[in-house]
């Protein structure tokens, strides 16, 4: 059953932390705030509505690059339940889609739970100052990816929020699987 996320509490202000990467190092957040803000994705590798549209979520993250915003994706899924979260298989998993953007683990789930990350894809839109901007969805695709010619909310919002520092008012929630816990159940 898909998990969908509350709408947006515009101006809560997102949590810094420091993560390993796939690339081998520690990110710390606040290092990859742009001008224009910041993406925080919460992602993982087996999620069918992920794999729907990694390219997608690439995609957008190279073009909102030049609008000044960052973008970071944490994988934050028990990986001893789901060994193809692994942090191995991150590594993989960032290679064969070419992120250009750090892939980060939050092995002990402390920042998905700060955030209050229900699924993934679960997308937080921060403008330049950390506050949140933008909770919504990439596109209308689901476990399966939509036309090319789809309306892309995510790379919009974050243009506006570049531009103005403030999100959409009307926002769709993301849809996916939900984050899988360590304690086998939902954290709210």
């Amino acid at each position: 059953m898909a998990a969908v996320p509350p709408v947006c509490d515009f101006g809560w202000k997102g949590v810094d932390a420091i993560l390993p990467g796939v690339d081998g190092n520690e990110h710390q957040l606040s290092e990859h705030v742009g001008p224009g803000g910041l993406v925080v994705a919460f992602i993982c590798n087996h999620c069918p509505y992920v794999k729907a549209v990694i390219g997608r979520i690439v995609r957008d993250a190279n073009d909102l690059r030049g609008h000044g915003v960052g973008f970071v994706a944490i994988n934050s899924n028990d990986a001893v339940a789901y060994p193809e979260d692994s942090f191995a298989r991150m590594q993989e998993f960032s290679r064969e889609h070419r992120m250009s953007f750090p892939y980060l683990h939050d092995a002990d789930q402390s920042i998905a739970r700060a955030y209050g990350a229900v699924c993934t894809p679960d997308f937080f839109g921060f403008n330049a100052d950390m506050k949140l901007q933008y909770r919504g969805r990439l596109d209308a695709s689901r476990s399966t990816a939509g036309p090319e010619d789809l309306r892309r909310d995510l790379y919009e919002a974050m243009v506006q929020i570049a531009q103005s520092g403030e999100g959409p008012r009307e926002q769709v929630a993301s849809m996916g699987c939900s984050i899988k816990w360590k304690d086998g159940g939902d954290w709210a």
